[in-house]
C-alpha cells in the first residue's frame, strides 16, 4: 500500500468516525459509516483481488459522512427513497473528490472514483458492479437486523430480492460467508432460495 493510499483511506474513516450511529459489528461497537466503508473495501478486495487503487478508494467512501444527510429530509415512500439515494451519491463523490484532490490524486483517477461512488454505468462497469457488490454485502452484515425490525416480513423479503438482483453471481453467493443470527438467515433463505 503506498503512502498517499494509506493517507487518503485514513482520511475517509478519519471523516467517517463521526457519524453519530453506532453499532456493533463483529463484537465491536463502531460509527456505521466507517464500518461500512471498511467491510465494503474488504469485500472489494475479497471479490476482486486485482482490484485497482481507484476500486478501493470507492468502496471506502462510498458513505462518506452519509448521516450528513438524514433520510428523514425525504418524503416517506419508494420515490423519496430514491432521490435521496441519488442525492446521497452525488454528494459523497463531490466530498470524496475534494479529499483525494487534497492528497494530490490527479483528475482522472479523482473522476473514475467519482464515477465509482455515483455507480455510473452499473451496467456495464465491472468497477461500479464491484462497488455494488461490496455496499450490498456491507449492508447485510451492518443493517439487515435492523431494518428486520422496521418493516414486515414480506417488505423485507422483496426488498432483499431486489438487493440480490443488483447483486452479481459471485457477490450473491458471498452471503453465505456474512456472520449473521438464525433470524437473518431465515429471511435470507427465504428471499434467495
Amino acid at each position: 500500500m503506498n503512502e498517499r493510499y494509506a493517507a487518503a483511506i485514513a482520511a475517509i474513516d478519519a471523516a467517517n468516525a463521526g457519524d453519530p450511529t453506532r453499532i456493533v459489528v463483529r463484537g465491536t461497537e463502531v460509527p456505521l459509516a466507517q464500518v461500512h466503508g471498511t467491510l465494503a473495501a474488504e469485500w472489494v478486495a475479497d471479490l476482486h483481488p486485482d482490484a485497482d487503487e481507484t476500486w478501493l478508494l470507492a468502496a471506502r467512501a462510498h458513505h462518506l459522512r452519509r448521516w450528513e444527510l438524514p433520510r428523514s429530509q425525504y418524503e416517506p415512500g419508494r420515490a423519496g427513497y430514491l432521490k435521496w439515494k441519488r442525492d446521497q451519491r452525488k454528494r459523497h463523490a463531490a466530498d470524496v473528490g475534494e479529499l483525494l484532490s487534497g492528497f494530490g490524486y490527479d483528475e482522472p483517477t479523482i473522476e473514475r472514483v467519482q464515477a465509482l461512488v455515483r455507480r455510473d454505468n452499473l451496467a456495464v462497469d465491472p468497477g461500479s458492479q464491484a462497488i455494488e457488490d461490496a455496499a450490498c454485502l456491507a449492508f447485510v452484515e451492518t443493517q439487515l437486523a435492523e431494518v428486520a425490525t422496521k418493516l414486515d416480513r414480506a417488505h423485507l423479503v422483496d426488498v432483499l430480492r431486489k438487493t440480490a438482483k443488483k447483486m452479481t453471481p459471485a457477490g450473491a453467493a458471498a452471503i453465505a460467508r456474512i456472520p449473521l443470527a438464525d433470524a437473518e438467515r431465515s429471511l435470507l433463505a427465504e428471499a434467495l432460495g
